[in-house]
This record gives C-alpha cells, sequence and structure tokens, in this order.
C-alpha cells in the first residue's frame, strides 16, 4: 500500500506542472522582450496535429518503469518494468501530442504567411492578431 502512495504522489508530481488554463505561456527568458504584433485576415484554416517534443514520452517511460518495478518478482519483475517503461513512453507519446490548426493568413501589408497555433474556432475569414517572439509565433487571438 505504502508503494501504491508513492507511485501516485510521484505521478501527481510529475504532472501537476503539465495543467493550463488555457492562456498562452511565456517561458523564462521570453516573457520580458519586446514581442511583434502582427494582424491580417485567415484565408484558410485546417486542424493539424503537434507531434510530442519527447518529454511526454520520457515522462511516461520514467512513470511507467516506476510502476512496472512495483510488480512481480526475480526476472518477472524485470520484465514487468521494462513493459511499464516501453508502454509508459508509449502512452506519453500519445497524451503529449496536440491539436492545432494551420492558418494561412494575409497579414495587413499585403504579405501572405502560415502559421501553426494551439488554437480552436478561427477560421477562414476571421481576422487575427499575431504575436511572435523573434521567428517564434507566443500567441494567435481573433482580432
Amino acid at each position: 500500500m505504502k508503494k501504491l502512495v508513492y507511485i501516485l504522489s510521484v505521478m501527481l508530481i510529475v504532472f501537476s506542472g503539465c495543467s493550463n488554463n488555457g492562456t498562452p505561456e511565456y517561458d523564462a527568458n521570453s516573457y520580458n522582450k519586446v514581442k511583434r504584433v502582427q494582424t491580417g485576415l485567415v484565408l484558410e484554416s485546417k486542424l493539424v496535429t503537434i507531434k510530442d517534443d519527447g518529454s511526454g514520452k520520457f515522462l511516461g517511460a520514467i512513470v511507467g518503469a516506476v510502476i512496472g518495478s512495483t510488480m512481480g518478482r526475480g526476472a518477472g519483475k524485470t520484465l514487468a518494468t521494462l513493459g511499464g517503461g516501453l508502454a509508459g513512453g508509449y502512452a506519453g507519446t500519445e497524451i503529449g501530442k496536440a491539436n492545432a490548426s494551420e492558418l494561412t493568413v494575409e497579414l495587413n501589408d499585403g504579405e501572405v504567411v502560415v502559421v501553426v497555433a494551439k488554437v480552436k474556432n478561427i477560421v477562414a475569414g476571421d481576422r487575427v492578431r499575431i504575436i511572435k517572439d523573434g521567428d517564434r509565433v507566443s500567441s494567435v487571438n481573433k482580432y
């Protein structure tokens, strides 16, 4: 029972930082920089999937291996640890994927750009505001 409580505690700590209330996130190195704003008209919008950057796979493998290590004895324990790590890695990869939109936007200056962002409900005909940090898109919102 103590092992189960320990494992659940570790999982809670690992995944507690993964939640977000839907607001844009800035990392510690970019929050205090001047951003560029561009506005324009969405010409086309299509749904895409952003692949896991590797962090989901890594965390999933660790959690799976820890859980697997609590099962079995001897060679069975080794196999359970390995199986747990593999299953956790696969699950973490799937969980780490994100839905996004690929937006073709005609900017106010006439330039046409393609932006991929984790946004919902932006369709052709919407006006958008794109906030950029260098070449990196910080956020895209209806304008």
